[in-house]
């Protein structure tokens, strides 16, 4: 891949403990699982898919030993019939529980908690394995709605993760920006622009993010538009931008001491069996 349209990175963090998983795209068909150990920023692969996998319907439990996703590669006459939402054990992709699509309305899901997850079910799915130490919740928990596609998950998961989501504006009939805010200390403030539009830049999807840092004592606004993810982890800030991961700590002045913890874009494809 070349530094023209870099790897496509979205991150998803458990919430009570270090590890992470990165979700590398690129080429197109092309999808990496790599965990990530936030105590040791350590970056271990898991599997590669030669697929799509809609990184805005997946989460990491919270103890971060589980993976929920869903992919779709096209083979429509297999037993997963070419979509099917998983349940793995991170940073890998082979399922202990599978449930076969068969199209890509819905799909993918939330953990609930450590062993309790959501699917996000729409159509329905057809069970074809089911790890019986996790346990399906059936009942929508949530008051709020976002439809069946990736803002459905997508948009609850910031809003349990501390985001507040503060308004979403129109962009005429293409589609819509929704404005998610997290505080970063006393002073500053991360702004994500959750894009849902047919006019999109080259590289991104009808569904991309971008960023703003913004000084909450003068309301001056830092445009960060080419990270593609960002999140408050802990004392430090993290984000993503042109297929590399980076960090960097904050204080009253802004943010500083940031490095780049690694570069995902050299990365090939290559078919690895899970360990389990």
């Amino acid at each position: 891949m070349t530094r023209d349209i870099p790897a496509r990175l979205h991150v998803l963090l458990a919430r009570d403990s270090t590890a992470a998983v990165v979700i590398r795209r690129g080429p197109t068909r092309h999808t990496a699982v790599i965990g990530w150990d936030r105590q040791t920023d350590q970056f271990e692969l898991g599997q590669w898919l030669y697929g799509r996998i809609y990184e805005r319907r997946c989460d990491l439990s919270p103890d971060g030993k589980h993976l929920i996703y869903f992919a779709m590669n096209g083979r429509w006459e297999s037993s997963a019939k070419g979509a099917w939402s998983a349940i793995s054990r991170a940073p890998y992709l082979k399922a202990v529980s599978l449930f076969a699509k068969g199209d890509c309305w819905h799909g993918g899901g939330l953990f609930r908690s450590a062993k309790k997850y959501w699917l996000n079910d729409g159509y329905g799915h057809e069970v074809l394995e089911d790890d019986r130490r996790l346990e399906r919740d059936t009942a929508y928990p949530w008051h709020e709605h976002y439809g069946g596609e990736c803002p459905g998950v997508y948009y609850i998961r910031l809003q349990r993760d501390g985001w507040k989501l503060r308004h979403t504006l129109a962009q005429g009939t293409v589609g819509t920006t929704s404005v998610f805010e997290k505080r970063i200390g006393e002073h500053w403030t991360l702004r994500k622009l959750a894009h849902a539009t047919l006019q999109r830049p080259v590289g991104r999807g009808v569904y991309f993010d971008a960023h703003e840092l913004v000084d909450t004592r003068t309301g001056e606004t830092i445009p960060k538009h080419q990270w593609e993810w960002a999140e408050v982890d802990g004392g430090r800030l993290v984000w993503a931008e042109n297929g590399c991961l980076y960090a960097g700590q904050f204080d009253s002045k802004g943010l500083g001491g940031e490095k780049m913890l690694h570069d995902f874009t050299p990365m090939k494809f290559a078919k690895l069996a899970a360990p389990y």
